[in-house]
């Protein structure tokens, strides 16, 4: 879907467009597994959505920032330390080699970014990256490789049977740098203590 076409969602409560979901102990694909996930757009038409507690491995943004021709190789060095915090998430199985910047909404790129909710916003262009290696840019961000999606209809399937949790975002969830706290933190946002749920939970 188009991450741009938002639906209802921000006025319908069966939408959960803004909202954290939190992947169930007994998830069956491995993919998702613990998964801590924001939803940037839900409606009839599906959903998407970054999951953001899985750093990628071997990476970080300003290797990024050279491999994408953002920089030389030269500007390393000279980024600022606000560049070198971005943290570099798997966001999700779909479109691995494309870029999602979730941010702060105190920077906004016209006709490139989307609001979101509760000052979260989703920019997909090499712009917000350029601000950040120039010193500017948003104050919170993340930048996630790829993102999930969901068919019409395949998430509320999933919710319904067991495979998700979902809770309010908060900025602690989406920017937070400990990214393996991220799920005991959700769990506990939700009212579960961690231990609680096992993971024939939903599959009785």
């Amino acid at each position: 879907m188009d991450i741009g076409q938002r639906g209802s969602g921000g006025s319908d409560e069966r939408f959960l467009d803004g909202q954290m979901l939190v992947a169930m102990p007994g998830m069956r694909d491995e993919r998702f597994a613990r998964a801590v996930i924001y939803l940037c757009a839900h409606s009839n038409e599906g959903a998407m959505g970054i999951v953001v507690n899985q750093p990628a491995s071997h990476i970080n943004f300003p290797d990024l920032l050279v491999q994408l021709d953002v920089i030389p190789e030269a500007e390393r060095i000279r980024l600022p330390s606000r560049a070198g915090e971005v943290k570099v998430l798997r966001g999700g199985p779909v479109e691995t080699g494309r870029g999602f910047v979730l941010h702060s909404a105190d920077f906004v790129i016209e006709n490139s970014t989307l609001p979101i909710d509760e000052g979260v916003c989703l920019t997909a262009t090499l712009d917000i990256l350029k601000a950040i290696a120039a010193g500017g840019g948003p104050s919170s961000a993340v930048l996630a490789l790829g993102y999930a999606g969901w068919a019409p209809g395949q998430l509320e399937n999933e919710i319904q049977q067991n495979g998700w949790l979902h809770c309010p975002a908060d900025a602690a969830l989406i920017f937070g740098t400990d990214a393996g706290a991220k799920y005991e933190l959700a769990l506990r946002k939700i009212g579960i203590p961690p231990g609680m749920l096992s993971s024939d939970s939903g599959h009785a």
